[in-house]
């Protein structure tokens, strides 16, 4: 298994829009938080990326509920003019997600290699300086690789 380390915390883009959904840390949390994400990118109008924000979503909330003792899960949506970000919070600074080595054998595992492939770029960071409050996982999609804007 490879540990994910921490990188700095992603800045929002320029101009961002921001987008705070919260649920508590359930099994239904991850349907309820991926259909939210894709209630904004309908009203925003980035329904090219309903799909691979859908997923990573998933695997993200999951990940939380899976392997966290974490009591709540947040989820911001950051829609810049250049990019979408989206950022998956917990308070379980010392459960650090792994991205772990695919075992053809095991029916998990390969969320973050997913969210890694879907993605333009993802990242695992802490916040709250020396003294950590909260984690998340971010990823992000460029919207002119894409296509969704000129």
């Amino acid at each position: 298994m490879n540990a994910s380390a921490p990188s700095p915390p992603v800045p929002p883009p320029l101009h961002a829009v921001r987008y705070h959904l919260a649920a508590p840390n359930a099994a239904s949390s991850a349907a309820i938080l991926r259909e939210q994400v894709c209630t904004v990118l309908r009203v925003v109008g980035l329904i090219a990326l309903l799909n691979d924000a859908r997923l990573c979503t998933s695997e993200a909330v999951t990940n939380v509920h899976l392997h966290t003792s974490s009591q709540s899960i947040k989820v911001d949506v950051l829609v810049g003019t250049q990019q979408l970000t989206v950022r998956v919070h917990d308070d379980a600074v010392n459960e650090m997600p792994l991205l772990r080595t695919a075992d053809l054998d095991r029916p998990s595992g390969r969320g973050l290699h997913l969210v890694e492939s879907v993605s333009d770029g993802w990242g695992v960071s802490q916040l709250g300086g020396l003294l950590p409050t909260a984690k998340l996982v971010w990823f992000r999609f460029d919207l002119r690789r894409r296509g969704v804007v000129s």
